[in-house]
């Protein structure tokens, strides 16, 4: 593996570990919360991640990820708590996938980073350039976990 891509998944499971200790000490009951101006809550943040990389990739490859059907009608773009259904999975149950994620990752596409695939619509052709856009975007949603937990506090 290239240095760049060592790299590349190190940011990937550091930036990942940071999210987890953020979730340390969050109940079932406050992921549940959405405070007033926001759309979402915790829970939902949570898996909007889980699925986001893995839609990339299946994007960009054309090739199914592996990800559960309902996640994408509970977490997809667009969606909200109002789509959970008893299945829908608690915060601890999603913090053990984001957690064994990133690993996951690097051992089905670790060897595949520099295959080209036709651009998506956002002109990425690989999973290199996946990874490091569903990075930004997991930054994005952690700010927004941040701003939640301030908002209950």
């Amino acid at each position: 593996m290239k240095r760049r891509h060592e790299v590349l998944f190190t940011q990937l499971e550091s930036y990942r570990s940071y999210i987890l200790r953020v979730l340390e000490n969050v109940s079932e009951e406050e992921a549940e919360v959405i405070p007033k101006g926001f759309n979402n809550n915790i829970r939902w943040n949570l898996g909007h991640i889980y699925l986001d990389q893995y839609l990339w990739i299946q994007a960009v490859t054309k090739e199914k990820a592996g990800v559960p059907e309902p996640f994408q009608t509970w977490f997809g773009y667009g969606t909200s708590p109002a789509n959970f259904t008893p299945e829908t999975p608690t915060i601890e149950e999603l913090k053990n996938l984001l957690k064994e994620q990133p690993a996951q990752i690097k051992a089905q596409y670790g060897e595949r980073l520099e295959e080209e695939f036709p651009p998506t619509e956002m002109g990425m052709h690989t999973i290199e350039q996946v990874l490091i856009r569903t990075i930004f975007h997991e930054g994005m949603h952690l700010q927004t976990i941040l701003d939640l937990k301030k908002c209950m506090k």
